[in-house]
């Protein structure tokens, strides 16, 4: 079997560092002393949310307390630096996001490469963000908005929760292959942006599904699509965005990371445990619940998504000239 360069590198310098019979017996031993994941993001949101069910879960499995550490800030690079200078033993982790590949593009000075730096352990969850307008938005369609967009060039305005997000670039995305122009608004978080957008001080989003849904099926907000490539399990109703522009996705994700030259027998342990876990019947309803879906993958598999999205985001930011605030 051939191994992807990433995966290859991270085992021939794993094995490099350790001989053999240490790296089996600190894997046989692991965990011996709680293990710290580190959350770029304040408590409370998804990425808190889903963080804090996989450590309780590895808690329970490993016998040692798995506990979260919120590291807000700088669009998760400061939580992500901490763990990448933290030692390669498994016991610092960070809960990596799709942010992750769109930062080695907005800050192209960052102390670190994280496709070099970090080794992808586990996948936690996917979610599609949520093209939506306000009600008094005379749209019912992706056609139809558009079409009204293109009837009032540079006069309808699209939120997203912050500049470089995954929310923004989701959107220049959109705009490119419409052929549109429409006046961006960011926001400092999905939650000032629903309040906004609900008031109707803007007209349209792309947001978080999890923090728009409520408001979908309440009336308040019109879900016109969701990014993933196929409908969303928790919105049925409502079409991909690629239903209509050919090839679009931009989902949203959560991982496991850990520093490079940790012990393959470590990241391999602790990606069997979170599999089991999100195929656990009680963990994936309550992941359900959150308008999610479970993502279980290898770190190879990881790892690929990590270069594929870094590319891609990196081309759609360069184009758009998109700068961080």
């Amino acid at each position: 079997m051939k191994l992807p360069r990433r995966r290859f590198l991270h085992l021939a310098t794993s094995a490099a560092a350790l001989p053999a019979s240490s790296q089996f017996a600190w894997a046989q031993a692991y965990p011996s002393r709680p293990v710290h994941i580190l959350v770029g993001f304040a408590p409370g949101g998804p990425t808190d949310i889903f963080a804090r069910l996989i450590g309780q879960w590895l808690s329970e499995r490993l016998g040692q307390p798995f506990i979260i550490e919120n590291r807000p800030g700088a669009a998760t690079n400061i939580a992500t630096e901490a763990v990448i200078r933290s030692a390669p033993d498994g016991y610092t982790l960070l809960a990596a996001v799709s942010t992750n590949t769109v930062n080695p593009a907005l800050y192209p000075n960052l102390n670190f490469n994280f496709i070099r730096d970090i080794a992808m352990v586990a996948g936690l969850t996917r979610s599609p963000l949520v093209l939506e307008v306000h009600p008094t938005v005379p749209v019912n369609s992706v056609p139809e908005l558009i079409a009204y967009v293109k009837a009032n060039p540079g006069k309808i305005s699209l939120a997203s929760f912050g500049t470089g997000t995954i929310s923004d670039v989701a959107g220049v995305l959109f705009m490119t292959e419409a052929s549109i122009e429409m006046t961006h608004v960011p926001y400092r978080g999905s939650a000032p942006l629903v309040v906004d957008l609900l008031a109707g001080q803007v007209q349209s989003a792309f947001d978080n599904l999890q923090s728009s849904i409520g408001y979908i099926r309440a009336g308040k907000l019109r879900a016109l699509a969701v990014t993933s490539a196929t409908r969303s399990l928790a919105l049925p109703d409502v079409p991909a965005l690629a239903d209509f522009l050919p090839g679009y996705e931009a989902n949203a994700w959560i991982g496991i990371g850990a520093p490079k030259n940790t012990p393959v027998e470590i990241i391999d342990q602790l990606n069997k445990e979170i599999n089991v876990g999100l195929a656990d019947p009680k963990i994936a309803a309550r992941i359900a619940d959150l308008a999610s879906t479970a993502f279980i993958a290898s770190p190879s598999d990881l790892d690929k998504l990590v270069v594929e999205y870094t590319e891609k985001w990196g081309k759609v930011i360069r184009a758009a000239k998109i700068k961080a605030e």
